[in-house]
């Protein structure tokens, strides 16, 4: 049975495969299911309607078996313009919003650094 997980990223290119390739070296996943928007960590973080997010992330949960959501903040962010302060609590204060609707998965923050590298938040 193939294992997936779910990011929960920016819609800017430069963080895909950083990303994409750090969840596959560092977790037994096969596939990983992305849902993006401009400044993903600051829309699961401040927007009051994340209807449409929580709708791609069921369909990932429930139809595609995905066990871990990733919610990612990085470097130079045109939709989301902070500081890397910001930027971080924001992914903290995501993933403390999503962990009670999504019990049975591991949700994970991350942070894509300057240099395009990734690190757990």
């Amino acid at each position: 049975m193939d294992t997936r997980a779910t990011c929960l990223n920016c819609m800017d290119g430069r963080v895909q495969l950083p990303v994409l390739h750090w969840i596959k070296d560092n977790y037994p996943v096969d596939f990983v299911d992305v849902i993006t928007e401009a400044g993903m960590d600051a829309v699961l973080a401040k927007q009051k309607d994340i209807s449409e997010v929580l709708r791609s992330i069921k369909v990932s949960v429930t139809l595609n078996k995905s066990t871990r959501l990733f919610i990612i903040g990085h470097h130079d962010c045109r939709g989301n313009p902070v500081e890397e302060a910001v930027h971080r609590q924001q992914v903290i204060d995501a993933v403390k919003r999503l962990k009670p609707l999504w019990p049975a998965q591991e949700v994970i923050g991350l942070w894509v650094n300057k240099n395009w590298q990734v690190e757990a938040v």
